[in-house]
Formats: C-alpha cells, structure tokens, sequence
C-alpha cells in the first residue's frame, strides 16, 4: 500500500472547530465551518448577488423589472409628515350627516331588561340583542313574524309542478 505522502492526501489530525467560533465542528467540505454556518454564509451571498443584479437592472433601465423600479421611486420621495392633516377642523355648519362624527357606542344591552350583555348577547331576527333570559321569541314580545317566514320559505323550495293536459282523442 502507498504512504500518504505519495499520493498527496493528508490524514486528518483530529476534529476541527467552526471558522466562526460557533462551537460546532467543521470540515474541510464546508470551509472548515459548521453546516449551520455554511449554509448562512451561502445564503448571504445568494441575497447579495440578487440584490445586485436587481440593482443594476433598476440602473440601466431595463424592462424586466418595473415594479421594482416603481417601488424604489415612491421610497425615494421625502415624506413630509408637516403637510398632513390627521383630521379636517370641526366645521359642520356646511357639512352634511355624512361629514358627521359618529357618536362612540356604548357597551351592547338587552332590548328588555338593558342588562350589559356584551359578547355573550343573543341577536334575534327582530334586530334586536338580549340576554339569555329574553333571547326567546315569547319572552319579549318579538315583531317578527315567524309563520309567515317560514311559509315563504317552504313556497320557494318547493315549486308548484303542474303537468299538462293531454289532448282527448
């Protein structure tokens, strides 16, 4: 068998630490660094040639890319926040209802009994909220007419057929 020496390969001394003192061991494969530093290292080199060639394609104006040459244009402009108005003065004399500001609603009632019932409030068909006690129908006198809803219902899933007459010989 032949030496190492002869055919030029070296025998490892011993393990190796990562080149970023990371703690892990490295091999010579990977720069003598760890897989978890490697892997970062390319990955930082792969984000930097992109961001270069998006770069230089911006420059020279090329047509591949002109979302990107639009975005850098708005991030180019100065803000000036001294300019903008978080709201427009109080000026209702001309306004109309919709220029009105809402006035803040306050915590969600029973129609009934005007308990706060906040999340755990029940919404009948009547548009109305209510507590676990008057969330039923009868409990507080609802307007809505359920007979009448589900007979509309009932007429509309179930169309009238009706065949037609046979001539008489």
């Amino acid at each position: 068998m032949e030496s190492h020496d002869e055919t030029g390969c070296q025998a490892q001394q011993g393990p190796i630490l990562c080149v970023n003192n990371c703690g892990f061991f490295g091999s010579s494969s990977t720069m003598n660094m760890c897989s978890k530093c490697h892997k970062d290292m390319i990955l930082k080199q792969e984000q930097a040639q992109l961001a270069a060639s998006s770069f230089g394609s911006i420059v020279n104006g090329s047509g591949k890319e002109p979302v990107l040459a639009g975005i850098m244009d708005v991030q180019a402009t100065p803000f000036e926040p001294k300019h903008v108005l978080a709201a427009p003065p109080n000026n209702f004399s001309s306004g109309t209802s919709s220029e009105l500001p809402k006035p803040k609603e306050g915590p969600t009632r029973c129609n009934t009994c005007r308990k706060r019932v906040g999340l755990t409030g029940f919404s009948c068909k009547c548009g109305n909220m209510f507590c676990a006690t008057h969330r039923y129908s009868d409990k507080h006198e609802c307007p809505f007419d359920y007979r009448a809803a589900a007979q509309d219902s009932i007429a509309k899933a179930n169309p009238v057929v009706k065949a037609e007459k046979l001539d008489k010989i």
